[in-house]
């Protein structure tokens, strides 16, 4: 009985055009693999958990059969109980090397036949086939095509071939099932083995055959045992078992029709091994199927909007604001406002008043400013008790409206991003606010320029009164001698006494212009220090939030440019 399919040493030459790309496309296996690498270290921790890890298994699968022996192809035979797997296992081998029965389940482990022993141990290794069910083909049976059986023939022309028999995928043991599903993501070429009384059988096309939709490359459908068939009953069963598979994704499947009782169909069978394992290139292809059916699978986690890549101005602007607002910028401001006019007060005021005022002293006054005090030395030298409500809504503010375009995974991982360092955020702010005015001690040139002129002024005022009490001793009351002319000379009382009443006044004068100048500088004072301080609330917010999310913006944008340009490449 002939092949549905012809083996892929007589594919037409559309066949064979399309089998020339493979090499090309597995030639950049290394660039995909980096490629996936990348978006795997750029989406790790912000998309979906499991499709990171089907992704990182694949990038540690792949590394670890590109380092094992590229000479040897493992090709997995896949089938279900009574479906005649093991026997075209021992067809192939040309020896009894697998059990084969109808009980269930017969397989109870993966059996492996190599053709060509070197390089093949760390292979198996991998593969970790018990030592127990590894056969070698290295007799001279195979030079001689050993009469074992019905597949009898030559069969070096398979170096290079581990041919692996697994257990029964619809087994009743979880373990079979698991061992199963094991070799089937390592194998370089599947080939799954259908009887024509089970080869619709749901849960094989559903768990197995519908996941493996663009890998038509790496699989081969046997339907065997084609003896217990006629002539138009095989074809009808092909032709129903091509459409199955088509319809779940594999486009152009190769279909091969065996019979492991009657020989009918091994040879054609054993020439596709032959090809494929002279190719050398089912390793590479597997992967690249692997990749390509990963790869679509990234297609939902980025939008096709071109992502912004900063925080702009005035969102920025508003988180500043919604920040100084939150750490009391604006009452620290007012705050500094009045201790800086009460104590400008206490230095530029005239004396006469300061000492007038410590005998009736305000007690308002001292307590107002012993208040502001300590609200600015704890404004100043302890973080600052921002309301955590505020602070939670600047933080999201500052980030709702530019990830708007974003899948949600990464709209989540940029807000938390923004949110990463919220807890750092009241000791920032309250180092702001403390980096402003470092002491209680300053005091503008200017405080010390006035005090002195008052104190000038004040001498002057002593010194004329000293004088008219001199004039009224030596020269109205003629108590004795004046030790000087001037002294009692009462001809110069009236200068004197202008004098006095002189250095009074621009006492007075100096006093009332330096409060205007004191009230006009505070107000000064207060912008300054508030503009000082909403600077720091600034830096802060741009090193604490901004720039976490930026970052964050930057690794969505190399994502998005990575999977991108992954998915353009994949074939249409």
């Amino acid at each position: 009985m002939t092949t549905t399919t012809p083996p892929v040493s007589k594919a037409s030459p559309e066949q064979t055009d399309a089998e020339s790309a493979v090499p090309s496309a597995a030639s950049g296996l290394a660039e995909r693999l980096d490629t996936l690498n990348r978006i795997v270290v750029l989406g790790d921790g912000r998309i979906d958990e499991t499709l990171m890890t089907d992704a990182s298994d694949l990038l540690d699968r792949a590394g670890q059969r590109l380092r094992l022996s590229g000479e040897h192809t493992v090709v997995a035979l896949a089938g279900g109980t009574g479906s005649g797997k093991s026997s075209l296992f021992n067809a192939v081998c040309g020896l009894e090397l697998s059990p084969t029965g109808l009980r269930r389940p017969m397989t109870s482990s993966a059996h492996a036949c190599v053709w060509g022993l070197d390089g093949a141990g760390p292979l198996l290794d991998w593969l970790e086939i018990d030592p127990r069910h590894r056969y070698a083909r290295a007799s001279a049976l195979d030079r001689t095509g050993g009469q074992a059986g019905p597949a009898a023939g030559p069969m070096n022309s398979l170096q290079g071939l581990v041919l692996l028999d697994l257990p029964d995928h619809d087994s009743i043991r979880a373990a079979h099932i698991a061992e199963v599903d094991k070799y089937i993501r390592v194998a370089d070429l599947l080939i799954w083995v259908l009887d024509p009384q089970k080869y619709a059988d749901f849960a094989v096309h559903r768990r197995y055959l519908e996941p493996l939709a663009g890998h038509t490359g790496v699989t081969l459908i046997v339907l065997n045992q084609v003896d217990r068939l006629q002539t138009d009953e095989v074809e009808e069963c092909v032709k129903d078992l091509r459409r199955l598979l088509e319809a779940e994704g594999l486009s152009n499947p190769h279909i091969l029709t065996t019979s492991a009782a009657s020989g009918a169909g091994i040879e054609g069978f054993r020439e596709v091994l032959t090809d494929t394992v002279a190719a050398r290139q089912a390793r590479l292809e597997r992967l690249v199927a692997d990749i390509d059916r990963l790869t679509k699978r990234f297609e939902g986690q980025y939008a096709d909007a071109e992502p912004p890549s900063t925080i702009d101005d005035k969102r920025a602007a508003s988180l500043v604001e919604a920040l100084a607002e939150a750490a009391g910028v604006p009452a620290v401001a007012e705050a500094m406002e009045s201790a800086y006019g009460l104590r400008a007060l206490d230095y530029v005021g005239w004396p006469l008043g300061r000492i007038a005022a410590r005998f009736h002293g305000d007690p308002l006054r001292r307590m107002r400013l012993g208040e502001l005090r300590d609200e600015l030395r704890v404004a100043f030298t302890t973080p600052v008790n921002a309301q955590q409500a505020h602070v939670d809504n600047a933080l999201q503010n500052v980030t709702d409206g530019v990830i708007r375009d974003l899948p949600p995974s990464w709209q989540r991982s940029v807000r938390d991003a923004g949110r990463s360092q919220a807890e750092e955020l009241p000791e920032a702010l309250g180092a702001s606010l403390r980096d402003v005015v470092p002491g209680f001690n300053q005091v503008p040139a200017w405080w010390w320029v006035v005090r002195a002129w008052q104190y000038l002024l004040l001498t002057g005022a002593a010194l004329s009164l000293i004088w008219l009490g001199a004039i009224l001793a030596f020269g109205v009351l003629e108590l004795g001698h004046a030790p000087i002319g001037i002294a009692g000379d009462t001809g110069v009382a009236t200068y004197v006494g202008l004098l006095f009443l002189c250095t009074l006044g621009l006492g007075a004068l100096t006093a009332s212009a330096a409060r205007s100048m004191i009230a006009l500088s505070s107000v000064k004072h207060s912008e300054r220090m508030e503009e000082q301080m909403r600077e720091g609330v600034a830096a802060s917010a741009r090193t604490l939030v901004i720039e976490p999310a930026e970052r964050e913006l930057a690794v969505y944008t190399s994502f998005r440019d990575e999977t991108g340009r992954a998915i353009r490449a994949l074939p249409s």
